[in-house]
């Protein structure tokens, strides 16, 4: 099915409910269907690169739109949380993340190769390899296990080698991707693990202490924090 009711579509799209009846469905791909956009809403709606899906059809179809390293073609492919979204004819980049409001937003990045993940777990293969699964359907086969479920890695997708580790871990900077706290940034303070419900965290945002589920915090660096305009009051 081409076509999704827009009365029933996510409220991440940000979209006009009322202004026709459908809207492009996204295919099945490596996001939930309400935790994902189609690649032809984000060329239409955030962009702003097309005023028609005829329009945003030649401009996917072409080429001229990657994602995560690689162009894709489809107008209903699935984008999701952290995406890269690079387009090379006019060498803009972007991070695909939500604002406060819980909607899909794009950031402006500074690198096209490089993506957050989130560590979902891990499997141990034959050979005692360690495979980690990580968000976007994303997985990596890794020489040692030093990676805990919760943590973030910075996947280089042109070598699909880990450039970095974030540790989950108390004073951590998370980025909440859920609840009524979600778009914000902040610092754990503390991490509560509760045996008979989900772990939770404290954490600062701004001069404020507020608790959420562990399982909305995603582990960020410094760099991602101070591009979405959150200061550190961490010393290097």
């Amino acid at each position: 099915m081409a076509h999704l009711k827009r009365l029933v579509a996510p409220e991440s799209w940000g979209i006009s409910k009322k202004e026709y009846k459908f809207i492009t469905r996204p295919n099945a791909g490596p996001h939930k269907l309400d935790e994902s956009i189609p690649l032809n809403v984000v060329v239409k709606n955030l962009l702003g690169h097309a005023n028609t899906t005829r329009e945003s059809k030649k401009i996917i179809t072409a080429g001229k739109v990657w994602v995560d390293n690689k162009p894709r073609t489809d107008y209903r492919f699935p984008l999701g949380l952290m995406d890269i979204i690079d387009l090379p004819e006019i060498k803009q980049v972007y991070t695909l993340i939500l604002d406060t409001y819980g909607k899909f937003k794009l950031s402006p990045a500074k690198n096209k190769t490089l993506r957050y993940c989130k560590v979902l777990g891990k499997t141990t293969l034959k050979g005692k390899k360690t495979q980690l699964n990580l968000s976007a359907g994303k997985s990596i086969i890794v020489p040692k296990d030093e990676y805990k479920a919760g943590d973030t890695v910075i996947l280089d997708l042109s070598t699909n080698k880990i450039k970095t580790h974030i540790k989950f871990e108390k004073d951590a900077l998370v980025y909440i991707t859920a609840g009524k706290y979600m778009g914000n940034i902040g610092k754990i303070i503390d991490i509560h693990k509760l045996k008979l419900s989900k772990d939770k965290i404290t954490l600062m945002i701004g001069s404020h202490k507020y608790e959420t589920l562990k399982e909305y915090a995603f582990v960020i660096d410094k760099s991602f924090a101070e591009n979405e305009g959150h200061k550190s009051d961490e010393k290097d």
